[in-house]
């Protein structure tokens, strides 16, 4: 089939790349976001997703909204057959959504009905779910809720944070999207409608969101920072400053701590919770680079009785 690709971040790539590889498909542009700023410097940089269509010869169409009059009117002259898209990361106006012949086909983070929405993995994450997986679905104007055409599981470790699980199910996810428009091209697949029950939904998780409450249980604190990581990151404050807060480790024996306060040594910071005490990771201080907990603490010498907040 003749496709236009829909796509934005890292995780797109792996289903980008197999569309490429693909004898049976033609990829003749891709759609992504416009250029963001990003890094320390604030520097304008493509998306992943356009790096690689300009690297490999692709058409990058960059609209500021997908309804725009010359964005619709360029996917018409492309006449794509399909427009599978993977994270692209903008709404899709039903005048987009009635181009191609078979549809807008999106491959999902979550197994349909379970975390509709912009953020899957962080919420299955977050919610401590045991299985994730991932869904391919024709896109309608309801958020996330059309025909679901396959569907793939993959268990969520005990040290996964959304960006380890999100690259497995990329890969994993890449391999459903391309199993999926061979069957669709083929006419042996069709789309089932989702069930009604087991619907929830999973938002954005804003930078807001992502604030470490040290007065929740252990597990908690444990769950949300695993979640909010790489992004947005999780972050408490300390001294009337953020520091962003890595993955850390259940410390159910050590003494018992008041809510956010710490306990240190040479090799370790720990800090309290409503449960047990959980040991510190890498930690960012605001305006610094990142480095493990010890060494911040270390360099900051904390006073007794000291908390983050």
């Amino acid at each position: 089939m003749r496709l236009v690709f829909a796509g934005t971040p890292d995780a797109a790539l792996p289903s980008l790349r197999a569309l490429l590889d693909s004898p049976r498909h033609e990829v003749a542009a891709v759609v992504t976001r416009p250029d963001a700023q990003s890094g320390r410097g604030r520097k304008v940089h493509p998306s992943p997703v356009a790096q690689l269509a300009e690297e490999s010869g692709i058409e990058v169409l960059r609209p500021a909204k997908a309804g725009d009059p010359d964005f619709l009117d360029r996917l018409r002259a492309i006449g794509p057959d399909c427009c599978p898209v993977v994270a692209y990361g903008a709404l899709l106006p039903q005048a987009a959504l009635d181009i191609p012949p078979h549809g807008w086909i999106n491959l999902h983070f979550s197994v349909l009905p379970a975390w509709r929405g912009a953020a899957p993995v962080q919420h299955a994450v977050l919610h401590g779910d045991d299985v994730t997986g991932a869904s391919t679905f024709r896109i309608v104007k309801e958020l996330d809720a059309g025909p679901v055409f396959g569907v793939l599981t993959e268990p969520i470790r005990d040290d996964d944070t959304s960006g380890t699980l999100l690259a497995r199910l990329g890969e994993a996810g890449a391999g459903l999207l391309l199993a999926t428009l061979d069957g669709v091209e083929d006419g042996a697949l069709e789309a089932r409608p989702q069930p009604a029950d087991g619907v929830s939904l999973a938002p954005k998780i804003e930078v807001d969101d992502a604030r470490v409450d040290w007065a929740a249980p252990a597990m908690r604190v444990d769950r949300l920072v695993r979640a909010c990581t790489p992004a947005p990151g999780a972050w408490t404050e300390f001294r009337g400053q953020r520091v962003k807060i890595g993955p850390v480790r259940l410390a159910p024996d050590a003494d018992k701590l008041a809510p956010g306060e710490i306990a240190a040594t040479r090799k370790t910071v720990l800090v309290g919770t409503a449960s047990h005490p959980v040991e510190l990771g890498e930690v960012q201080p605001q305006g610094k680079r990142q480095m493990t907990a010890a060494e911040w603490g270390r360099g900051v010498r904390f006073a007794d009785g000291e908390t983050l907040v």
